[in-house]
């Protein structure tokens, strides 16, 4: 069902804004009428693009400061402060432009008779969908204090595994990127001078040389058609990533690749059982954290895997033997479900495996760095030998030429 976000006045003229799940506008237009509100405006999710909607996109809210205003919205609300409070003490405090402009307008919409959730949820490219759903599950069941303190686990556990990652390929592509700066220097520079020379000489060239002689000229010649060849390529590559079967392909293509597959299987297997730990015992329900866990899992392919789990369960099965059926699951994540499952400490086990995969993704990290670092040494000496081949062999030649005259 479409999700609306709206701007309405309530009973006592206070403006408000908030999101309702309706079939279309005239409904949520309709059931807000029920509820008290006068709608104002009405419009589609991610429908439009304004302006503080483009800011959000070209400057998004950093992963550290999302996390400090948990903590803070955490320890103020274990405090005892009230929420409208609360969310004015976190507008004056956070450095963040779009996390004050946020608060305040989470303050308005619960002074306008919001729900905590709906405030969390009219803000979707701040708040994730597990973050609105970690929020609903804590005020549904009045644990609110807890479900954040896990929330604030989860959101520290995923910024540190990105930022292994991230800190693993930073060097490597540093490296690609000087090769291909130093490729095109000496094939746009280097190689055209000692073609001059060359060609005077009258020289039979040996095959590398009149590679790089060809591509030299492929580029000076049309380079306007191969930048509109690969600009149109590039559309088309993010435009087909942005359906299901591309993002299902590159995917399931990225957990098969040596080196880095092993690395995501196992990063998204500690996000897996961290979240799915966490949503147990904050008392959403096997069904609901699935679907959660499918929108928010960052994977096309174990995804929809999540998809078949959960056409499994409707049938009336547990979770344990589906999961044997699905692919991308380890045997480790299998057999610890379903000791959980019989045992009925399905969030203890689940614990135990995210802490074990946390390890897991530290060591193929590591791993992976000092894996590529070789491949990264084999691919510079493949072009420096390759330019090499087409500078020196021709120079051998007429060098050989000039000593026999």
């Amino acid at each position: 069902m479409p999700t609306y976000v709206y701007t309405a006045l309530n009973e006592h003229g206070v403006n408000m804004q908030g999101a309702i799940d309706a079939d279309s506008p005239e409904t949520a237009r309709a059931l807000l009428l029920s509820r008290g509100y006068v709608p104002m405006k009405v419009k589609a999710q991610g429908a439009g693009l304004e302006l503080g909607a483009l800011g959000d996109i070209l400057n998004p809210v950093k992963p550290k400061e999302l996390i400090l205003f948990t903590k803070q919205f955490r320890t103020l609300f274990q405090a005892g402060i009230p929420i409208t409070q609360l969310l004015q003490v976190l507008q004056n405090q956070t450095e963040s432009k779009k996390l004050k402009r946020v608060a305040a307008d989470m303050a308005q919409a619960i002074v306008g008779g919001s729900t905590l959730y709906d405030a969390f949820k009219a803000h979707p490219r701040v708040f994730s969908e597990l973050y609105c759903s970690m929020m609903r599950a804590g005020e549904a069941s009045g644990a609110l204090g807890d479900v954040m303190e896990r929330l604030v686990y989860l959101l520290e556990h995923e910024h540190k595994i990105r930022s292994d990652i991230a800190s693993a390929m930073r060097y490597p592509k540093m490296v690609v990127g000087a090769l291909v700066i130093a490729f095109f220097v000496l094939l746009n520079m280097v190689i055209p001078k000692f073609v001059m020379i060359f060609s005077a000489a009258k020289l039979d060239l040996p095959l590398p040389t009149k590679i790089a002689i060809a591509m030299h000229h492929g580029i000076n010649n049309y380079w306007p058609l191969l930048l509109a060849g690969l600009a149109a390529l590039t559309v088309a590559y993010k435009w087909w990533l942005r359906t299901e079967p591309g993002r299902y392909w590159r995917d399931s293509l990225l957990l098969r690749v040596p080196i880095i597959g092993p690395v995501l299987q196992k990063s998204v297997m500690a996000r897996f059982a961290a979240i799915f730990s966490i949503m147990q015992s904050s008392g959403v329900t096997v069904l609901d954290a699935l679907d959660v866990l499918t929108n928010t899992i960052g994977n096309a392919a174990i995804a929809r895997e999540f998809r078949r789990i959960q056409d499994k369960l409707k049938e009336g099965r547990g979770i344990a033997d589906p999961l044997k059926s699905a692919r991308f699951f380890t045997p480790l994540v299998i057999n610890m479900v379903a000791i959980g499952e019989e045992s009925g400490s399905l969030d203890a086990m689940l614990r135990d495996v995210a802490r074990h995969y946390d390890e897991e993704v530290e060591y193929a990290v590591a791993g992976m760095a000092e894996a590529i670092g070789p491949i990264l040494i084999v691919v510079l000496a493949a072009v420096v030998g390759f330019f090499a081949l087409a500078i020196f062999m021709p120079m051998w030649d007429l060098t050989k030429m000039v000593g026999k005259h």
